[in-house]
């Protein structure tokens, strides 16, 4: 008997006043991460009708020009004129921007591993709280299937308006899709969504071909679809006001868009804006890691990693494996491999995957995972090696 289930995932395009957030906050974390790889960085934004407001906590030895930081940002994604309802070079940019708490640097400096003598000189977490990371085997890049279409729908959205092949199309915009599944697999996509900003002065009709075609018809392989298949494109029938004229943005309010789609649990912390010291961002990308070599090297077609931290102490309070029946060993076995072959203290995984580079604002849309374009080192997968040994 078949087991048939559905699943969906959305992302959002560059456009989205949230994303213009995340975009703006990481953009300013690569500026001082370039002068200072040392700086400890917790930028947020917000932005609404004409205006762009940056603050939190930086403590660095470097001066960038943030307010043209944020233009910059907003203007290349493409809000450059005033009939878009926002532009880069009028809105006004607010900042509020104080040093990090020293009782936080106090722990994250030396962490109470090195305070006893227990260790060498290691950074502690800069925060308690757990992080998980996810990989499967449904895409080349070992992701779930429903995210990765939805993201790569959302950057030919963002393509096909910034190449000028549809020169109506505005940055705001949102995808969907639903993934039908037999027996936890994947078999057909069941329904896409697409819902973009656009100018006043196109119809609807030209709006739901021309996606079809220069989207759709690119992105989804006509075997994943059927005449059953449903395809929704700007339902409500109109959507001129859109960005931050059409809704309030702020950085960290697409945290599942960011990640895995909803198809993995995630501890609530926001990546986008914070230096590599937050295990929020560092350690999301070490189970990330994680998790994919173990997919990889063929341990497990499915693997969530849990990662918890304390404040100001190095090693994970604790390690979870959850493989959901794929494991080919037990999953607490798992477990212990990956104490042993992954070092997952703050300092190592920093040094490991290269994290005190100006990379971040390239990841603040379309996610952080499953990005083997961009070369992130917490997509490699030279671990799974290693890994295969443990399958003799």
């Amino acid at each position: 008997m078949l087991n048939k289930q559905y699943f969906t995932s959305e992302s959002v395009t560059e456009g989205h006043p949230d994303k213009i957030c995340d975009q703006i906050s990481d953009a300013v974390l690569d500026a001082i991460l370039e002068k200072d790889p040392n700086a400890r960085v917790a930028c947020e934004t917000c932005c609404t009708t004409g205006m762009v407001m940056i603050m939190g906590e930086i403590s660095t030895n470097c001066y960038v020009d943030i307010p043209s930081i944020a233009r910059d940002v907003v203007l290349g994604i493409g809000y450059d004129r005033a009939k878009y309802g926002f532009d880069g070079t009028t809105c006004s940019v607010l900042t509020s921007i104080d040093e990090q708490s020293s009782d936080i640097a106090m722990g994250v400096d030396h962490s109470l591993e090195t305070k006893e003598g227990k260790e060498e000189d290691n950074n502690g977490a800069g925060d308690q709280g757990m992080m998980f990371g996810y990989a499967c085997d449904e895409t080349p890049e070992l992701m779930p299937l429903s995210i990765s279409l939805a993201h790569r729908l959302a950057k030919q959205l963002t393509k096909v308006r910034k190449d000028g092949t549809l020169t109506y199309l505005r940055p705001d915009g949102k995808t969907q899709v639903t993934i039908e599944y037999e027996n936890d697999r994947p078999k057909r996509v069941d329904t896409i969504v697409i819902s973009t900003q656009h100018s006043d002065s196109v119809s609807l009709e030209t709006i739901r071909e021309d996606l079809k075609k220069h989207v759709i018809d690119v992105i989804i392989d006509k075997d994943l679809m059927d005449e059953d298949t449903k395809i929704y494109i700007n339902p409500t029938g109109r959507f001129v006001i859109g960005g931050p004229q059409g809704d309030s943005g702020l950085t960290g309010r697409k945290i599942i868009v960011d990640t895995y789609g909803g198809v993995a649990r995630h501890g609530g912390g926001a990546f986008s804006g914070k230096d590599p010291t937050k295990v929020d961002r560092s350690a999301a990308y070490a189970a990330r890691y994680v998790a994919k070599n173990i997919v990889a090297a063929g341990l497990a077609s499915k693997c969530e990693i849990q990662l918890a931290y304390a404040i100001g102490v190095a090693h994970p309070v604790s390690i979870l494996v959850d493989t959901f029946g794929t494991g080919k060993l037990a999953d607490e076995e798992i477990a212990d491999i990956v104490r042993k072959e992954f070092d997952l203290r703050p300092t190592s995984i920093i040094k490991t995957l290269d994290l005190r580079k100006p990379i971040y604002r390239q990841l603040a849309a379309y996610g952080h995972m499953g990005r083997e374009d961009l070369g992130v080192k917490w997509e490699d997968t030279t671990p799974a090696e290693n890994l295969k040994k443990y399958l003799k």
